[in-house]
């Protein structure tokens, strides 16, 4: 996330521009992949290694609270981030726990249900599980190594 933009959301929303808050949003950007608390932690603390993971924490509910980054759901996992806000879906592995970015314009027009309840529905998005190519892919069978017999001097 460039440097102008991560100043223009917290002017935008009254927060102080911290160099915490700064290198957290930045980490979260070049992430392609939806990192965890931790990663992002690890990946701060190269650069900054008195921060905290309960600051990291902070900065990334208070800024998915604000809707300038998302917190994304992962069943048996701890939460994901993301600093893609517009909408999209995603796929997610079940054996290894990978989670992918999914494009596709047909989802976005899917018709929702006239709910009678009163719930207002302001954006969704549709989950996939299964398993990845690498998950899924045969096992390889592995070759056996032959067994040389030791040799000793006399």
């Amino acid at each position: 996330m460039p440097e102008a933009d991560i100043e223009r959301i917290c002017r935008q929303h009254s927060l102080p521009l911290t160099a915490q808050r700064r290198i957290v949003l930045q980490a979260l950007s070049l992430r392609p992949t939806h990192p965890t608390v931790d990663d992002l932690w690890s990946d701060v603390r190269q650069a900054m290694p008195e921060i905290s993971r309960t600051t990291v924490y902070r900065i990334l509910e208070t800024f998915a609270h604000l809707g300038v980054i998302r917190k994304v759901g992962h069943p048996d996992s701890a939460a994901r981030y993301e600093s893609r806000t517009s909408r999209h879906h995603h796929l997610l592995c079940l054996q290894c726990g990978r989670m992918e970015d999914l494009d596709d314009a047909s989802l976005d027009t899917i018709r929702l249900p006239g709910l009678k309840t009163g719930f207002q529905i302001e954006d969704y998005s549709i989950q996939f599980r299964g398993l990845c190519s690498r998950c899924s892919a045969p096992a390889k069978p592995r070759l056996k190594r032959r067994k040389t017999a030791g040799r000793t001097k006399a």
